[in-house]
């Protein structure tokens, strides 16, 4: 199932896309799309509906973040060996982790604000596993048991904040609308490997990021097993996987974006992201 969310900021409602892409609206079945409506139970419930017997949602709304509620947003760095390599770092022994806020979240089209100040905003272009029930210690083993889905995720940065202003990397992560998620939350049941998708960004229609998560030093099984081990994970938590090369902040010279600019992303099967960057005055 491809879920998702649509409707003005703050007052989205629940759909799933049907056979023909078209938005069917859920809201007679779940109150939203996180918590408790994506455990296994309430998803197996929702693949028993017919989507073309739902309501149809006309015109073209504005799509939401394909997450509601979500209590962590968790982000694992240097993910890829050769992203590690262009920017300049070894790969790491373990899983680097940081958090990135949740008020950054926001819908996969909506702009893009370069936050004042800025001069080195960068866009990353990242697998998200979103988490389905509760998972404490857990094996790797077992660990895809406890996912929803994936979802295609912008782990925007702003490199000075996140390098050049001490402490850690939250601060050049956090940024409003520095999170968009979505467009769709694909249950893990379309998704055969989530270690075998194309990923890609681009800028001002310019390819600047083409990768596959074949390369990713610690797969998602290995990271939602690894977090499960220093913290709960809850239904609708996100877990941003890291990012292939391409990035602004590797290129010679670097490369950093500015208003007006335009990006696109997007994941094999996941769905794609475009946003309009604006100055956030």
């Amino acid at each position: 199932m491809k879920l998702l969310r649509y409707g003005a900021p703050g007052a989205e409602k629940p759909a799933i896309l049907d056979a023909d892409g078209a938005i069917r609206d859920l809201s007679g079945h779940v109150s939203d799309i996180g918590g408790k409506d994506i455990d296994p139970a309430a998803l197996s419930a929702l693949a028993k509906l017919d989507p073309a017997s739902l309501p149809l949602v006309s015109g073209t709304p504005r799509i939401g973040p394909c997450v509601a509620g979500t209590g962590k947003f968790i982000c694992i760095g240097l993910n890829y060996a050769d992203h590690a390599a262009e920017s300049g770092m070894a790969v790491p022994p373990e899983p680097v982790v940081f958090m990135k806020a949740t008020s950054a979240i926001v819908g996969p089209n909506d702009d893009l604000l370069i936050p004042r100040g800025s001069e080195k905003t960068d866009w990353e272009v990242e697998l998200g596993v979103v988490i389905g029930k509760t998972a404490k210690y857990v094996s790797e083993a077992d660990a895809l048991d406890y996912v929803a889905g994936y979802c295609t995720v912008h782990d925007v940065s702003e490199r000075a904040f996140q390098i050049e202003r001490s402490g850690q990397w939250t601060k050049g992560k956090s940024c409003d609308t520095f999170g968009p998620i979505g467009p769709w939350l694909v249950t893990k049941d379309e998704v055969a490997d989530p270690q075998n998708l194309g990923l890609w960004l681009k800028v001002n229609g310019e390819t600047v990021q083409n990768g596959t998560t074949k390369t990713m030093v610690y797969g998602a099984a290995f990271l939602v097993s690894y977090l499960s081990q220093f913290m709960s994970l809850h239904p609708g938590d996100i877990i941003s996987t890291g990012t292939p090369p391409g990035v602004g902040m590797g290129m010679k010279p670097p490369r950093y974006l500015k208003a007006g600019d335009t990006v696109e992303l997007g994941i094999e099967g996941l769905g794609s992201q475009k946003q309009t960057t604006r100055a956030d005055i």
